[in-house]
């Protein structure tokens, strides 16, 4: 009898499609008030299960001040309760040094990727302890991990890094690589519906039909327990593309002027309090 090698997550993972509501983005009423929609946000702390969370910052594909990007988070989470908010930043593998971090990253209860580039996120953290301890942490302890735009993107595996615009409807010119690997077999993109995102997404999947395209709308977000139990919570929409029984396509027979072609794609449009359970295409025969 074979039995899957692969252990259930104890943790739990916040996958955000990007510009989620904070602090310094929420509209004043009539009277001068902030009305307060923190979704997203205050799920993040609420998902720590701490009564006062520890939360680690990680800005390091901040395209923005890193330092400004921090304070940003930082001061929407204080707003939502007690918290204690650290901020981790490298520009480059070589800096990355757990002196002064590893203990926090052991304690905390959250650890928060900020948007910006992807492709930094993996090229800067990939192989490195600092990235083992939060595995780690995530398989065997209840350790919540969330990332907003580029940061959800670097979760999963296949991951995108580039193709937009016309890019994206001409087979094989979506660039894609290896992610993080919280979510194997699962393509996430961001900004989806606002940016257009959908056939980027198709002809990522139609390369790799055992994954699942996840899309993920602004200010919305997607709740993994258990590695697979996927929940939608926040104001827009998710997008599920299957491609597992697609037919058709002419993905691999790319120049630059030969648009994508799929057939059969089975599509999902999900939103908030609904549920989806991510197919596991490698689980054992029984």
């Amino acid at each position: 009898m074979h039995t899957n090698p692969c252990p259930i997550p104890s943790g739990a993972l916040l996958i955000i499609g990007g510009a989620e509501d904070r602090e310094e983005s929420l509209k004043e009423d009539d009277d001068g008030k902030k009305e307060k929609h923190l979704e997203v946000l205050e799920q993040f702390l609420k998902l720590t299960t701490a009564s006062e969370p520890l939360i680690e910052i990680v800005t390091t594909a901040s395209s923005e001040d890193p330092g400004e990007t921090y304070l940003k988070y930082k001061k929407s989470f204080e707003s939502i309760c007690n918290c204690i908010v650290s901020h981790i930043h490298h520009d480059c593998r070589e800096q990355v040094s757990l002196e002064h971090i590893r203990q926090r990253l052991k304690e905390a209860h959250g650890v928060f990727f900020s948007g910006g580039d992807q492709l930094k996120i993996t090229s800067v953290y990939g192989g490195t302890e600092f990235l083992s301890i939060i595995k780690q942490r995530y398989i065997y302890e209840q350790l919540l991990i969330a990332g907003t735009s580029a940061g959800a993107m670097a979760m999963s595996t296949p991951m995108i890094y580039a193709g937009v615009g016309r890019d994206e409807m001409i087979a094989g010119n979506v660039k894609v690589t290896m992610g993080l690997e919280f979510l194997k077999d699962v393509c996430v993109d961001t900004h989806f519906v606002d940016r257009g995102r959908f056939v980027r997404m198709a002809q990522v999947i139609a390369t790799n039909p055992s994954s699942i395209g996840v899309g993920i709308e602004e200010n919305t977000a997607v709740i993994v327990r258990n590695g697979v139990e996927a929940e939608v919570i926040g104001n827009g929409v998710v997008i599920i593309i299957d491609a597992r029984n697609s037919h058709g396509s002419n993905v691999v027979n790319f120049n630059d002027e030969n648009l994508l072609s799929i057939r059969g794609l089975q599509v999902h449009i999900l939103s908030r309090g609904e549920k989806y359970t991510i197919p596991q295409t490698n689980e054992p025969h029984k």
